[in-house]
């Protein structure tokens, strides 16, 4: 199943910027972390992330998420591939109730090795 609406998909760059890959956030230190040991992302590469999640929301299949007072979230996964690091990346994408839109929810990055570990222990 492909996300609904996802050719209207929109990636605020402020999420990924100021949350996502930013290492001084309270929250999204954590995922900052880890984007920047699996695949070497700092906040530079902030539009190309973006880009990448507009692209595979568009081609990739999703799974049905939790249904929040903001409306349903769908979850994307996949691999990335930079240089030569790889990763399991989950973005969550939230169809508002409100509006016809559709936006990215905060975006995580699993290393291959800490995936592997996940499934099988």
């Amino acid at each position: 199943m492909k996300v609904p609406g996802a050719e209207r998909a929109f990636v605020d760059i402020a999420k990924i910027l100021d949350y996502s890959l930013n290492s001084a956030h309270r929250e999204g230190k954590h995922k900052a972390r880890v984007f920047a040991a699996a695949l070497d992302l700092t906040e530079d590469d902030a539009d190309w992330l973006r880009q990448i999640l507009l692209d595979v929301v568009r081609r990739h299949d999703c799974q049905l998420g939790r249904k929040t007072p903001f409306g349903q979230r769908y979850i994307v996964d996949f691999p990335l591939a930079r240089a030569d690091k790889q990763a399991r990346v989950r973005s969550v994408w939230n169809i508002r109730r409100l509006k016809i839109s559709l936006a990215l929810s905060p975006v995580m990055c699993y290393k291959i090795s800490e995936l592997n570990a996940r499934r099988t222990g």
